[in-house]
């Protein structure tokens, strides 16, 4: 299961977001959404526990409670939805 963490500290490695569910299960990966441009994180990201009944009981647990001075929040991770292409801005002629 895909979930989502949200609110967490700028300081989080993606080591110590593992380990935070690691007390629940298996943590196949943890990763922390960053900006392109300056590499920060953007303060969410998303954790992939492979059994379901393990990541159910790590959302149970974990969401909202404080991680390194921040109340985070934890639920199952939705799908992306498309966005429409972005036209606009510059033509050429």
């Amino acid at each position: 299961m895909n979930i989502y963490v949200g609110n967490i500290s700028y300081r989080l490695s993606e080591e110590d977001l593992k380990a935070a569910f690691e007390a629940y299960g298996t943590v196949e990966s943890a990763r922390i959404v960053t900006d392109r441009e300056t590499g920060r994180s953007k303060g969410f990201g998303f954790v992939e526990m492979p059994e379901d009944g393990e990541a159910k009981a790590a959302i149970d647990a974990l969401n909202g409670t404080d991680l390194q001075g921040r109340t985070i929040t934890v639920n199952e991770a939705r799908p992306r939805e498309e966005r429409p292409e972005r036209k606009g801005g510059f033509k050429k002629f």
